[in-house]
């Protein structure tokens, strides 16, 4: 078959056809008539889509602006009222040291905490105990602002954060001993 059609392209002659001079417009109106004509998008339809973008970023814009204006008005009271307040690091150079000293231990250690879907709930459970401190520590320090310094606040604010440690310290030695359960396990389960 193949060869056929190369047999019969051999033997074909072009042949030479004229096409009147009117044909170009008359194919064209043709083309024309049979294609459907897009209808043409009305003007003020882009004008709304338009108008919609720019209320729709210009409102976003406001609710973005006016909530970061928010944080930062909380933020400076905060800071306002923490300079008037004292605090354990403000009555005396000693009581900064131990203050900054747990502080800085407590957040190592949350830092260090090693955090797997196994051991989430253990974890959970302790930074919750490790919340309720915190507050507690708040409240200390409110009552050392109302009723002025004494020996049992400061004891009670220095207890806290040495509790807060001792927390962190036992729950990372429970996190070592729950990691050597499970390998412990998993060794068992393969032999």
């Amino acid at each position: 078959m193949q060869q056929d059609i190369r047999d019969r392209l051999k033997e074909y002659k072009e042949e030479d056809i004229e096409l009147s001079a009117s044909h170009a417009p008359k194919f064209e109106a043709l083309l024309q008539s049979e294609i459907p004509q897009q209808k043409q998008k009305k003007q003020y339809l882009k004008w709304i889509s338009v108008a919609a973008s720019v209320v729709l970023l210009v409102s976003l814009g406001i609710k973005l602006y006016s909530t970061k204006t928010m944080e930062e008005d909380l933020l400076n009271t905060e800071t306002s009222s923490i300079v008037k307040k004292i605090s354990l690091g403000s009555i005396s150079p000693e009581f900064k040291t131990i203050e900054t000293y747990y502080k800085n231990s407590i957040k190592i250690e949350i830092g260090q905490l090693e955090m797997t879907e196994e051991n989430t709930e253990i974890v959970d459970g302790y930074l919750l105990k490790i919340a309720e401190l915190t507050k507690e520590y708040k409240s200390l320090t409110k009552e050392l602002n109302t009723k002025g310094v004494n020996d049992a606040t400061i004891d009670a604010l220095i207890s806290n954060l040495q509790l807060r440690l001792q927390l962190i310290k036992r729950l990372k030695k429970q996190l070592k001993k729950f990691k050597n359960l499970n390998t412990t396990q998993n060794e068992t389960k393969i032999i």
